[in-house]
């Protein structure tokens, strides 16, 4: 699942609005953290599908290329969702920072 590009306009808070047009995009009025969770279930969504076709694999029946395609797209979400992660955090310890 490709995370897009998102910009918050200042008079649209809380309205996400895509670049590119790439991926889902949650309805208007939709905030961050609705964002936030359908990445994370796209994640988790890319990680079942990797475990059950690498199951099939196992069994005989799967297809060897649908195997590793599945486990790349599952490394490259856990990859994006580890790397927004880790850009959060260094916010909010950039803002704890922050002279009042």
């Amino acid at each position: 699942m490709a995370i897009p590009l998102l910009v918050v306009r200042p008079a649209e808070i809380g309205a996400i609005q895509p670049i590119g047009g790439a991926g889902a995009v949650p309805a208007a009025g939709a905030g961050f953290g609705d964002m936030l969770r359908q990445a994370i279930e796209g994640t988790v969504a890319a990680a079942h599908d990797a475990e059950a076709k690498s199951a099939q694999a196992i069994a005989g029946t799967g297809d060897l290329t649908d195997v590793v395609t599945a486990v790349a797209k599952a490394e490259l979400t856990l990859q994006t969702a580890m790397t927004i992660r880790d850009r959060m955090v260094q916010a909010y310890q950039d803002i704890l920072r922050m002279a009042i």
